[in-house]
């Protein structure tokens, strides 16, 4: 364990407060403003409350645009990658699984063991299943048969399905750390849907070694195999902006980064004496298992000393996406209430400050959208009640020669807002053009056509992840709970009447939100209109954009030139289905009552 306590150098507390600041000031000036316009009529009870919810918006969203800011300045020094000592120390790759498909799930081990014996390295692996059924433990079971007999893996590769699944995926890493992991002096964390080139793994055990106060180095792994419109657009951000904002995010955390509970490498000494964890008291959801695991671990960590460290530029890490709003949804929820029950670890003792922020930052991810909603009703009252009725301005006088004053208030408190949703993606295609990252995204011109189609979809759709998050908030303090849903892996295409079932209560919100609106005060109808219509649109948009999508638009460079380990992966599913399907079918993911 470190001797010294974790403290944050001095460049990253000047970047903390810097970007306090800037979230803020741009919070406040959004406020003055709000507060300036309503006071033409009469600064009402309703007012104040829609200028605190403005305050508290805009600070959100100016703190996600600072993250992007502070990720544009390329690296200054390219990232040391320190040569692998020999022999290096012991290593396992640990993949948890819980009726998932066995062969997706054994190919890959394939793909990964093979890329792993390619770069040098004596690395095990091993499959942990929190499994239940009996039929779909026999399949998994086959599965590994057969990967043994393909491999020749006996020895380097194990397959274990413990009885009590307690504490799901990390009680399930944590049950082989308390009776394995003393054999281990490094673990590779990886989802079900994971996949790490062995060049990869090979650099971050070299970085542990070289690093001693180093408790978890994590990836910035990349959606891949991404078919439908929604799944390709989710790639593309990913590829595209999000190392830019990770970079801002390392930058920001500095020694007590995050971890994202897979694609990363953990040391096992440091998880085992500081990362177990309780069971929350009381009912779920804000009892029992702590759903949002990997933010508490990388908290705790951080309490014992060790350093946990965002690498972005470490490539060969890749994961699969969800394919439609649908499936996105279902796993947000999860995260939601994971997410909020870290309210009652605010006050855990010994945790340091910005740890307890990175909880804050969580937990408001999910209350900004039931806040952007109280804003969207509150604004509706106070347009009724205000004297004179037409509070905002007619559509005519929104760009007059000589905008008045109450005009002009309104449309830079607008290009306020929409800078800081705009600005951060505009940047990063601007700083991708001019440092040629943009070839592996088909050029300069498809490039900035996939930002633009991605920032349109994305603003399309937003009101109707406003609604999925806004109730998964309610159901929370509702006292429901989500539980860990099953995922469904391959789970796209969704048909018209598919969309309908998933998304008609958000059409009849929309359908309510703008019929009332236009009632009471129409002249806000206009304003409501972004918002209204795609929720009335709900359903289709839900199946459109769960459609394939044929190449062309959001390119990728894993596309272009797939990874080694991705074509390995992609080879050997395609050997194991005609040899595997009749003795190891898909599963029932109706059958288990929780997932990886």
């Amino acid at each position: 364990m470190p001797d010294t306590p974790l403290m944050a150098d001095g460049p990253t507390r000047l970047r903390r407060v810097g970007a306090l600041a800037f979230a803020a000031l741009a919070a406040a000036g959004a406020s003055v403003i709000l507060a300036q316009v309503s006071a033409e009529d009469g600064f009402a009870a309703w007012d104040a409350l829609r200028t605190a919810l403005i305050f508290i918006t805009t600070a959100w969203l100016a703190w996600g645009a600072v993250q992007a800011f502070l990720g544009l300045p390329p690296r200054r020094e390219a990232p040391v990658r320190p040569e692998l000592a020999h022999p290096h120390p012991p290593t396992v790759v640990l993949l948890p699984i819980c009726n998932e498909d066995p062969v997706a799930a054994f190919a890959r081990v394939s793909a990964m063991d093979g890329s792993l014996r390619a770069a040098g390295l004596d690395v095990d692996i091993a499959v942990l299943s929190d499994t239940k059924d009996a039929s779909a433990i026999a399949r998994e079971q086959a599965a590994f048969a057969v990967l043994l007999e393909r491999t020749g893996g006996a020895g380097r590769i194990f397959y274990r399905n413990r009885e009590d699944s307690r504490g799901r995926k990390a009680g399930n890493i944590e049950d082989f750390i308390r009776n394995s992991g003393g054999a281990y002096e490094f673990a590779v964390t990886l989802d079900a849907d994971s996949l790490m080139e062995g060049e990869t793994i090979r650099t971050m055990i070299a970085r542990m070694q070289a690093e001693p106060d180093l408790g978890l180095l994590q990836t910035l792994p990349q959606i891949t195999g991404a078919h439908s419109l929604f799944g390709r657009a989710l790639q593309f951000a990913a590829a595209f902006h999000s190392p830019i904002f990770a970079r801002g995010l390392a930058r920001l955390q500095g020694r007590t980064g995050p971890y994202w509970g897979h694609n990363a490498i953990v040391r096992t000494r440091a998880l085992a004496r500081c990362c177990g964890l309780p069971e929350l008291a009381g009912r779920p959801p804000f009892g029992g298992t702590i759903l949002s695991h990997d933010y508490v671990e990388a908290a705790l960590l951080a309490r014992g000393g060790w350093r946990v460290t965002l690498d972005e530029t470490i490539g060969g890490s890749y994961e699969e996406g969800p394919d439609n709003i649908t499936a996105f949804a279902r796993r947000d929820r999860r995260w939601c209430q994971g997410n909020l029950q870290h309210m009652r670890l605010l006050t855990a003792p010994g945790l340091h400050g910005w740890s307890r922020v990175v909880f804050v930052q969580g937990i408001l991810a999910y209350l900004v959208s039931l806040l952007w909603g109280a804003f969207l009703l509150a604004s509706v009252v106070a347009t009724v009640t205000a004297t004179p009725p037409d509070y905002f301005p007619q559509p005519a006088q929104l760009f007059p020669v000589f905008p008045d004053d109450r005009t002009r208030e309104i449309i830079a408190l607008g290009a306020g807002v929409g800078g800081l949703l705009l600005l951060p993606k505009l940047s990063v295609l601007a700083g991708a053009i001019a440092g040629g990252r943009v070839r592996g995204f088909g050029g300069a011109l498809r490039a900035a056509g996939s930002v633009i189609a991605e920032i349109l979809l994305t603003s399309v759709i937003a009101p109707l992840m406003l609604m999925y998050q806004s109730r998964a908030v309610l159901e929370v303090f509702s006292g429901r709970d989500g539980g860990w849903p099953a995922n469904q892996r391959g789970e796209g295409r969704l048909s018209l009447a598919e969309g309908w079932q998933a998304g008609r209560w958000i059409a009849l919100w929309g359908a309510v939100l703008l019929g009332l609106t236009a009632w009471l005060a129409p002249v806000l109808a206009l304003w409501l209109l972004p918002v209204g219509v795609p929720m009335m649109l709900a359903p289709l948009l839900i199946s459109a954009t769960s459609q394939p999508l044929a190449p062309g638009l959001f390119v990728v460079p894993q596309e272009q030139a797939p990874g080694p380990v991705i074509r390995a992966y992609r080879t050997e599913l395609a050997r194991w289905r005609p040899a595997t399907d009749s003795d190891v079918p898909a599963p029932d993911h109706g059958a288990a009552d929780a997932a990886v």
